[in-house]
């Protein structure tokens, strides 16, 4: 008699199933948000008490402590956003077009952040709130593109149809990454070049680089515990959809 096994799933298949991927990921909300929390609490008192003004811009540095985070963030989003993409329309798993749509508010709201503390940044930096160079303008234009996500995902009733259209449209969205990432070595532009790593090293003193980092890692695992979050949130509402179609037809019957 030959006895059949179920061959042993990858990881990769587990998480593609919504429960398993919620039951997977809900222990380590909790460790996250506590770690998330610790850092901002480091991050924030060395950027306002325990760092030194900047011999130009005094005071006004301390904005590059929220200020390059969410840059950061509002391009790394839209690159986990991408990728998700890429899983939804090659591979076909179920969680990708989750991850994309509990993304897209979360990316809208670190660009927001980084235009205004730029704008912030730049009117005693450069004596203006705003001027239409590549950086700026490219990372506005990222801003709109979130938007219009985020919008699509609204107009659609059948989510897994809007997955398809919404990955292709993230996918040419993709295209002004780059654009912003290298802006300021293209164009003239208002916007520096690249002030915190450079081909010859720190171009910061460690004073001022060591809360940069913290705060770094501190507004990423806030994107991370969000993200989840959503996730979880996100999978919640589709079941209950699923539950009322099925109540509905079960009545129809």
């Amino acid at each position: 008699m030959t006895i059949q096994t179920t061959p042993k799933q990858s990881w990769w298949s587990r998480i593609a199933h919504p429960g398993q991927f919620v039951a997977w990921t809900r222990p380590l909300l909790w460790p996250l948000t506590i770690l998330t929390a610790l850092l901002f609490v480091v991050g924030l008192w060395f950027a306002l008490y325990n760092s030194p003004q900047d011999y130009q811009m005094g005071d006004t540095v301390r904005i590059m402590y929220v200020h390059v985070p969410t840059a950061w963030l509002s391009q790394f989003v839209y690159a986990v956003m991408a990728v998700s993409a890429l899983g939804s329309l090659v591979w076909r798993h179920p969680m990708a077009d989750v991850s994309m749509k509990a993304a897209a508010p979360l990316g809208a709201t670190f660009t927001a952040l980084a235009l205004f503390t730029g704008s912030l940044w730049g009117r005693p930096t450069w004596g203006t709130f705003w001027e239409w160079d590549g950086r700026m303008t490219s990372t506005l234009v990222l801003l709109f593109i979130y938007l219009g996500i985020i919008a699509l995902w609204r107009a659609f009733d059948d989510q897994l149809r809007a997955a398809r259209v919404i990955a292709v449209f993230t996918l040419v969205g993709a295209v002004n990454i780059p654009i912003i990432k290298f802006s300021v070595d293209w164009w003239s532009t208002l916007h520096q070049p690249a002030s915190v790593f450079r081909a010859d090293g720190p171009r910061m003193p460690g004073s001022i680089l060591t809360p940069l980092f913290v705060m770094f890692f501190a507004f990423t695992f806030l994107f991370l515990v969000l993200h989840l979050k959503a996730m979880h949130t996100e999978v919640s509402r589709r079941r209950v959809m699923a539950l009322e179609r099925q109540a509905a037809q079960g009545a129809k019957s």
